[in-house]
């Protein structure tokens, strides 16, 4: 019987595609001290997947909430333009400070990151409106929604808004499940398919990683 394209693929090549990209000392260093102040990194097929879109995107200015210590920020600047900057939100001053060793790790110039400490929705409200070329979320799962909405404003006409964690351990794609963040997840995948103006792309690498374009709007359009 030939192989129908909804048949899932085993284990055993989801790990191959997952790992295909290796991860060298540095990014394997910054994710050893996530481990031990217990901030969940990004794995290591949503890392790769980052830095491809910030390399096609040639991104010179992209925002991510949620440091954590610095795996995500790691794989985003290796992809960006050599002048680019990242701004990177979270509420823990210390994860921050974990991700500013990752940094000076990789010889990242300390003027091409710039470290917010606060409240993801208490920070993107003062972020130059159509600026940024990726928005990347793996904060609050709760406040997704609220983060769209500010990603849409940020953004650049061709820019991407990225978000982790939008399988949710398995818990999403199950109506079953309704805790807080599964309902939220969710919902936020459900509003970013009927924006209009939105290109969406859900990919099975990590956790789930839910991408969307902004479309150029022609001159003269609302």
């Amino acid at each position: 019987m030939a192989a129908s394209p909804l048949d899932p693929i085993s284990p055993t090549s989801w790990t191959f595609a997952e790992t295909y990209v290796v991860e060298d000392d540095v990014l394997l260093a910054a994710r050893a001290r996530a481990e031990e102040v217990g901030a969940v990194a990004v794995g290591s097929g949503a890392g790769a997947t980052l830095r491809f879109l910030a390399a096609v995107l040639e991104a010179r200015a992209v925002v991510e909430i949620g440091t954590g210590a610095g795996v995500s920020g790691l794989w985003l600047l290796r992809g960006m333009r050599p002048d680019g900057v990242l701004t990177t939100v979270d509420v823990e001053a210390e994860h921050q400070r974990l991700a500013r060793e990752s940094f000076r790790d990789e010889g990242i110039a300390p003027q091409r990151v710039r470290t917010i400490a606060g409240r993801a929705l208490d920070v993107l409200p003062r972020l130059t409106d159509g600026h940024y070329d990726i928005v990347f979320a793996d904060g609050d799962k709760r406040e997704y929604g609220a983060y769209l909405a500010e990603a849409l404003r940020l953004l650049r006409p061709g820019g991407v808004v990225a978000f982790d964690n939008a399988l949710w351990h398995d818990r999403v794609a199950d109506p079953a499940q309704r805790d807080d963040e599964t309902v939220a997840i969710r919902a936020l995948t459900q509003e970013v398919t009927a924006t209009d103006g939105l290109v969406p792309l859900l990919l099975p690498v990590g956790d789930g990683l839910l991408l969307a374009k902004k479309e150029w709007v022609p001159e003269g359009d609302d």
